[in-house]
């Protein structure tokens, strides 16, 4: 028997139809083993980075069937993805397959490109040894993030708050949006006049012109309406020039993950998750890759399609130059497997992303689009007022926009006039506006931005965000990345003590490092001694900090509601809020923006309990609560002291406008809804960690929109809880 072990079921799936028989066909369900929690049993130093693996959680049950069929085989072929994920996969697999004497089949591995019958059987026909030096980079990088990250979030945890992290590409990222932040706060608008001048042809034919200036000062714009109005305009200069718009390069994993975005709406990480579908089921090649690379074969391929197709004046074979100087993931760019298949895909998602990728493919090895760009400026006779201009633009050729349509304009066709000509003014405009501040980065933005400033690779980005996102780092508005209270302050602690540590510069050096390892030009233990050696000494020495229990100082107008004393902003659970310095003896707080929430004034009276409700800040943020504190003090025998009921105020909600019936419904919480038909136990609803949830018996499922934690009922509850929860480790089967 002939064991053949790929790293997803789906993959599996697909490849064993292509070997008739001839391979029994398993799948890894990505990585078996890994490091272990504990940083003291993950990596020996001393003894030159040495990590300790141990088989991960949950795969016991995949490393044991895995050696039972390899005590049957002859042979075993490792076929895991062509990149270093994917080596360093096969090689642990190896190694537990190795330590298990009863295996006495020969070990090799193979890597190809796409999921086709005839990729896999010219694969086969090579075996060969792991790559040493691409399975050491990718233990280099884990071992590296770990020793970073692992020390970086200890010493947040001491200095900071419990519970923080930090991350060796993590970091970078959230200061890359910290700092555009920061940035859009310290804006200053300026007012400056937009003017547009609508003129009429001898003809008769409108022309809208805009005002090549934007003056700032009222008394400019007044005098070009003044002199715009009273004197004639005339046709100043026409120039027209034919312009032409070369094809973008195929698609690598960031460009993907970023045209995705723009045209499709889809997150990186959902990109990667309908990309990794299509590359499963046969569709597409591999979609990790710096690579702009096509094969000969498949450009011949290509051409032939676009002659047959559209024509042969369209066709033009290219290759495009790779920016990445180590493009050795896939060697290939993401393209289609068979380029004449138009559409793929089991669902709308994978059928638009394999579109765009069809197109984007196609399209890049044709001719270029010629278009007339045609520019009108006009001026009142004497130029006494800076010229107005309009631009006009017709498709002369269409070449490779006949394919990726999205990527035209619409023509804007201008009369024809000439110079000297005389125009009628008919409308002479001035619009006020102010500039803008930049705007925040989206997910496609910040994915450009990494890879243009070489921190991390394209192949984690997605992952990235999501950790960023997981962690409470950032939210997302509107599209748009937000760093949250929690983000900031972790940012600006990482930047006022180690700065070098997450700076663009050390993190692409680091970046480069890794992929000289991984193409054998550099060793794996003196890369990881020349950085802990000195990151290690700096810790140390970060160690000696106070702890920042004070963030930054408020606004010398804040005055601590119960003693006067000045108040410092702080972090809590629940974001920034203002804390008497004299914190623990006096425990006064306000909201951020300095309202005093008086403790001993409620806003109303619960009508079931007859207890005041108030509300107060805390640690974690607004709350309210039902009743007053117990005195302090030992409790009376027979006397039993309860804390009031209490429960958070939502955080787009501003405290000051909190009525009593808001009050009471953020107390109603947990809710019971009733009993469960089936076990006679209680379902409830209520608001954790990650958001709202019900719950029955120990099984908890989140409450999505439209339902809502204050009014859903029971049978909505039942409805949710009868939706089986997905096994964690395992891929959703495909329909």
């Amino acid at each position: 028997m002939n064991l053949l072990i790929v790293e997803s079921p789906s993959k599996a799936k697909t490849i064993e139809k292509y070997l008739d028989g001839q391979y029994t066909v398993r799948a890894s369900v990505g990585h078996v083993r890994d490091l272990p929690k504990s940083n003291k049993k993950a990596i020996d130093i001393e003894a030159g980075f040495v990590p300790h693996y141990e088989i991960s959680k949950g795969k016991d049950k995949v490393v044991s069937e895995l050696q039972d069929l390899a005590h049957k085989a002859k042979n075993i072929i490792l076929a895991t993805d062509p990149d270093r994920e994917g080596e360093a996969i096969s090689w642990h697999i190896e190694e537990l397959l190795k330590a298990d004497k009863k295996v006495k089949a020969n070990i090799s591995r193979v890597a190809f490109n796409e999921i086709t019958k005839d990729a896999i059987l010219e694969a086969l026909k090579h075996p060969r040894a792991i790559d040493t030096n691409l399975r050491k980079a990718q233990e280099a990088r884990r071992v590296l993030d770990r020793l970073v990250g692992y020390d970086l979030s200890g010493i947040i945890w001491q200095k900071v708050r419990y519970g923080l992290s930090a991350g060796r590409v993590q970091s970078p990222a959230l200061r890359i949006l910290v700092e555009r932040e920061r940035e859009i706060k310290a804006f200053v608008p300026e007012t400056y006049w937009s003017l547009s001048a609508t003129c009429q042809t001898d003809k008769k034919e409108e022309i809208v012109f805009s005002c090549t200036e934007e003056p700032k000062e009222k008394k400019v714009v007044d005098q070009i309406l003044k002199d715009g109005k009273s004197k004639p305009w005339y046709v100043k200069e026409v120039k027209e020039s034919e312009q032409k718009r070369s094809p973008r390069a195929p698609f690598t994993t960031s460009t993907l993950q970023q045209t995705a975005s723009s045209r499709l709406g889809f997150s990186p990480s959902r990109t990667m998750q309908v990309a990794q579908k299509l590359y499963e089921a046969g569709h597409i090649s591999y979609m990790r890759t710096d690579s702009t690379n096509i094969s000969k074969q498949v450009l011949a391929s290509i051409s032939k399609l676009v002659e047959k197709k559209y024509g042969k004046e369209y066709s033009e074979v290219r290759q495009y130059k790779t920016k990445s100087k180590n493009a050795q993931e896939a060697h290939e760019a993401i393209r289609p497997t068979n380029i004449e298949k138009l559409n793929a895909g089991n669902n709308e998602e994978q059928k638009k992303l394999y579109s765009l990728i069809w197109e984007r493919t196609v399209s890049s090895q044709m001719v270029d689009a010629k278009l007339l760009k045609t520019r009108i400026v006009t001026n009142v006779k004497g130029d006494s007022i800076p010229d107005f201009s309009a631009t006009g633009s017709q498709m002369l050729f269409a070449g490779w926009l006949s394919v990726d349509t999205a990527a035209r304009s619409e023509d804007v066709n201008l009369p024809k006039v000439s110079e000297g000509d005389s125009l009628k003014l008919l409308d002479l405009s001035e619009t006020e506006k102010q500039t803008e501040p930049p705007n925040r980065y989206s997910e496609a933005g910040l994915v450009k931005e990494l890879e243009a400033r070489g921190i991390g690779r394209p192949s984690t980005y997605a992952a990235t965000i999501s950790t960023l996102e997981t962690r409470g780092y950032i939210e997302k508005i509107n599209r748009s990345l937000k760093p949250t209270d929690t983000g900031e302050v972790v940012s600006t602690f990482l930047e006022q003590n180690f700065m070098e540590y997450i700076s663009d510069t050390f993190t692409a050096d680091m970046e480069n490092r890794l992929d000289d390892i991984a193409s054998g030009d550099r060793e794996y233990v003196k890369t990881l001694k020349d950085f802990y050696t000195p990151f290690k000494k700096e810790i140390k020495e970060k160690e000696k900090l106070d702890k920042a229990t004070t963030l930054e100082a408020a606004d010398p107008k804040y005055k601590c509601p119960k003693c006067g004393s000045t108040m410092v902003v702080k972090l809590g659970r629940g974001g920034k809020f203002l804390s008497c310095d004299r914190y623990p003896d006096c425990d006064g707080a306000l909201m951020l923006d300095g309202t005093e929430i008086k403790d001993d004034e409620p806003i109303g009276v619960d009508p079931e309990t007859n207890l005041p409700v108030f509300i107060k800040v805390g640690r974690f943020g607004p709350y309210v609560q039902l009743g007053l504190m117990p005195e302090k003090g030992k409790a009376k025998k027979g006397e039993k002291k309860e804390k009031p009921k209490m429960a958070s105020i939502p955080k787009d909600v501003d405290p000051s406008n909190v009525t009593i019936e808001m009050a009471l419904t953020y107390l109603s919480l947990p809710r019971t809804l009733g009993l469960h038909p089936e076990s006679q136990k209680e379902v409830t609803a209520n608001n954790g960690r990650f958001g709202p949830y019900v719950a029955h018996d120990g099984d908890f499922r989140s409450i999505k929109s439209p339902l809502d934690v204050y009014t859903i009922t029971l049978e909505e509850a039942l409805g949710l809880l009868a939706i089986p929860k997905k096994p964690r480790g395992f891929q959703k089967k495909q329909k």
